[in-house]
């Protein structure tokens, strides 16, 4: 049985999967398995991922539901216990999946968490939106560990540490299932901004824990 769906949301991201889907494809064996949920995109991106001949399913929603939403409806169809919510313009530069279903099975108290997040252009700095895991300060402003407000720092392992954050970056979202559809899902009144640090306030009130893991590293 496979645990851990990879699920991408797609609108019009024919170039992004052309470059950045095959390295995922290396990376899985068989107890993995990529989704595509599409939001009704009018580019050739089904075409493409139909032409890789890979086993792939493909939820079409027939029109733009934003990521909240996308993600939201298409997830209702998605089996496997365990769930990566993974933007399509990333370099994954090993198999981390392995270790990501461990960390759920070891913990199950764990809802979600993150990987280290760099720069793809600058992959010794941290990436500005997730980077090592968020947090809220007193006003509501959100940041994260190798990111306040613009200032982005130089990973130097100084977080590489497993550690308790406030939210989860939605680029590489890991998600318990159950925990997902327990605190409500996705709120797609959000549509593309903040929907994860909602979610994640969500799951933080029916005490459910998130985090970050050291060893898992992403690159956006």
């Amino acid at each position: 049985m496979r645990k851990l769906a990879i699920v991408l949301l797609n609108y019009n991201s024919e170039r992004h999967l052309r470059q950045f889907l095959p390295q995922i494809l290396d990376t899985i064996d068989d107890q993995v398995r990529v989704y595509l949920i599409d939001n009704g995109s009018t580019d050739d991106s089904l075409a493409y991922i139909n032409s890789l001949k890979k086993d792939i399913p493909i939820i079409k929603l027939g029109k733009n539901h934003g990521y909240a939403g996308g993600y939201h409806l298409g997830l209702e169809q998605v089996k496997e216990p365990y769930w990566v919510l993974l933007n399509s313009d990333v370099k994954i530069t090993r198999n981390i999946w392995s270790q990501a279903i461990d960390i759920f099975e070891k913990n199950p108290t764990i809802a979600t968490f993150q990987p280290k997040i760099l720069d793809l252009t600058q992959p010794t700095k941290f990436e500005y939106a997730g980077a090592s895991g968020g947090y809220l300060d007193t006003l509501g402003y959100p940041f994260s560990r190798g990111r306040i407000f613009d200032t982005v720092e130089q990973d130097n392992g100084q977080y590489d540490d497993a550690k308790r954050i406030f939210w989860a970056s939605g680029a590489c979202l890991f998600m318990r299932k159950s925990a997902y559809f327990e605190a409500g899902g996705l709120d797609a009144t959000f549509f593309a901004h903040m929907e994860e640090i909602d979610l994640c306030w969500r799951l933080q009130k029916q005490a459910m824990k998130y985090g970050f893991f050291q060893g898992l590293r992403y690159f956006i």
